[in-house]
């Protein structure tokens, strides 16, 4: 139960970023999503979307200021990769705010000169005053007081973007711990709106990352990336880190071939427990039905959409550009109740061709959609 949704929504989170310049006709789809998934695994990972690069340039435009361009490198951006995305969504889970997943596309900003990056980091901070203090994830603070937080928050000049965390590398520890300022940094932001994606009771918001350093470091600690990531996921998951050890031990170099440890059998107490989670134990969460609530709305005059739409981005380009509009509502429910849709239909009075239409719920000061015909 567990790894079908986490699955599911790395699909979800993956493929809206990457097909965010197929506009006109590209729709969520479980089946399509796979497909590409299925694809982008047996080749290299893409490039992102020309949308989200075109985000990146006007960020870094605004943060190198005076700088002449061989003052600086620009990698990326690069598309967080899916085994990437899903180690961080379930094996590294409780390490970190596993609401928000800041990289989902990452940039680095390379400068070449120590006093430049001073000021940039200079820059940043007079632009966004108390940026560098602890970020209040919606796991922390609940997810309206979350919203309304990064509603408020102020923008890039000219842009969307809504930079909200900025903070030294953790790379930087032991530098800093000597007294010297940090020579790496991460600056996370969102790209117009905090994207949120739910499957089932999992959700996930989305936000990206420019990494920003002094060349010379970051080319320097580079060099140790895999085994320092290695060690992550391995501190992390201490049943896979003895069953690593204990392989190596044994010098069984096809893993895929060894049986599993003494250890972790199947009359194991961790084994026991590790499967009840991930199989889902939840015999009894059953929700009971108390009846039934039919909505037969009369029809509203068509006007745009007032709020921004969280999981679903196209929507908000399109009305935008005039393409969208409210056709019925909006509806009060009992915000104490919990709700399923039935169905969902709708009149129309002449025949239309390229229609998409859907059911939406405020959410905070954004809304979401809840389901599309």
């Amino acid at each position: 139960w567990y790894q079908q949704e986490i699955l599911s929504l790395v699909m979800r989170v993956y493929c809206e970023d990457q097909r965010m310049d197929e506009l006109e006709w590209y729709f969520p789809s479980a089946i399509d999503d796979a497909t590409k998934c299925k694809e982008d695994l047996q080749g290299e990972t893409p490039t992102p979307s020309t949308y989200r690069k075109s985000s990146f340039e006007k960020l870094i435009t605004f943060l190198v200021g005076e700088l002449k361009e061989n003052d600086y490198v620009i990698q990326g951006p690069v598309l967080k990769p899916l085994q990437s995305l899903f180690n961080k969504m379930f094996i590294r889970r409780g390490q970190t705010c596993v609401s928000v997943i800041g990289d989902m596309t990452r940039a680095t900003l390379l400068v070449k000169d120590e006093e430049d990056l001073r000021g940039v980091v200079k820059r940043i901070v007079e632009a966004f005053p108390g940026i560098s203090g602890e970020f209040q994830c919606p796991n922390k603070i609940g997810m309206d007081m979350f919203l309304h937080q990064v509603f408020k928050m102020k923008k890039i000049p000219g842009t969307d973007i809504i930079p909200y965390r900025f903070k030294p590398n953790s790379s930087q520890k032991k530098r800093m711990g000597k007294g010297k300022p940090p020579l790496y940094y991460n600056f996370n932001f969102f790209d117009g709106i905090p994207e949120y994606h739910q499957v089932g009771s999992t959700e996930m918001f989305v936000a990206f990352e420019l990494q920003i350093g002094l060349e010379a470091e970051v080319n320097g600690l580079r060099k140790n990336h895999l085994s320092y990531e290695e060690g992550r996921i391995l501190t992390s998951q201490p049943l896979l880190k003895t069953y690593k050890e204990s392989q190596e031990k044994s010098n069984e170099v096809d893993a895929s071939t060894a049986s599993a440890p003494s250890f972790l059998t199947e009359d194991h107490d961790d084994f026991k427990l590790i499967s009840s989670v991930l199989e889902g134990n939840f015999a009894n969460w059953k929700h009971r039905e108390l009846g039934k609530k039919v909505i037969a709305g009369d029809g509203t005059a068509s006007i745009a959409p007032e709020k921004l739409c969280l999981n679903n981005k196209r929507l908000n380009i399109w009305a935008n550009q005039d393409k969208a509009v409210v056709l019925d509502g909006p509806f009060k429910l009992d915000p104490s109740k919990m709700y399923s849709v039935d169905s969902v239909s709708l009149k129309i009075a002449m025949r239309i061709s390229g229609i998409s239409v859907g059911l939406f719920a405020f959410f905070g000061p954004y809304m979401v959609q809840i389901s599309a015909l």
